[in-house]
């Protein structure tokens, strides 16, 4: 199994995201937090039951 958030967390922490945003629909993804980056893949969707964790690591970012 390919370690999907893993690598998500680990490129954040290497500074490649550039912004995020929440969407009503993104594919099949109903609402959906999407994380742009500087490398690709360049978006990475999170589902609705993750939100809560990466917010936590969204807002950490801010507070630095």
């Amino acid at each position: 199994m390919y370690p999907y958030h893993n690598k998500i967390k680990q490129r954040i922490k290497n500074k490649e995201l550039i912004r995020y945003e929440y969407v009503d629909k993104y594919k099949a993804i109903s609402p959906c937090l999407l994380l742009y980056f500087d490398t690709e893949p360049k978006i990475r969707p999170i589902r609705q039951h993750r939100f809560k964790e990466y917010e936590e690591i969204l807002n950490s970012l801010n507070e630095h």
